[in-house]
């Protein structure tokens, strides 16, 4: 499991310190927290870092979709599966 490190700022650290938050996300790779009245409100992240996650998400639910299908009994043996795939790419 990816670890990533959590940093909790100020919103006017937004305004005030911008480039420090950009790079403490960018080069750090840390996700900034930030704090509205002392409660949590926003987090960002570098871009890199979203895509990542945001991959990582997609497969999650890519694969429990697929164990579901296994639960459900929605499976067909492999070879009638690429027999399939192979007659769609031939246009069959």
């Amino acid at each position: 499991m990816i670890h990533l490190q959590e940093t909790i700022r100020p919103s006017a650290d937004l305004r005030n310190h911008y480039s420090e938050i950009s790079r403490q996300c960018r080069d750090d790779r840390e996700a900034v927290i930030i704090t509205v009245n002392g409660r949590g409100d926003t987090v960002s992240l570098s871009y890199e870092e979203y895509r990542n996650m945001k991959a990582r998400l997609q497969l999650l639910e890519t694969l429990a979709e697929a164990e579901e299908d296994v639960r459900m009994g929605r499976v067909a043996p492999v070879r009638d599966t690429f027999d399939d795939l192979r007659r769609q790419l031939k246009g069959e």
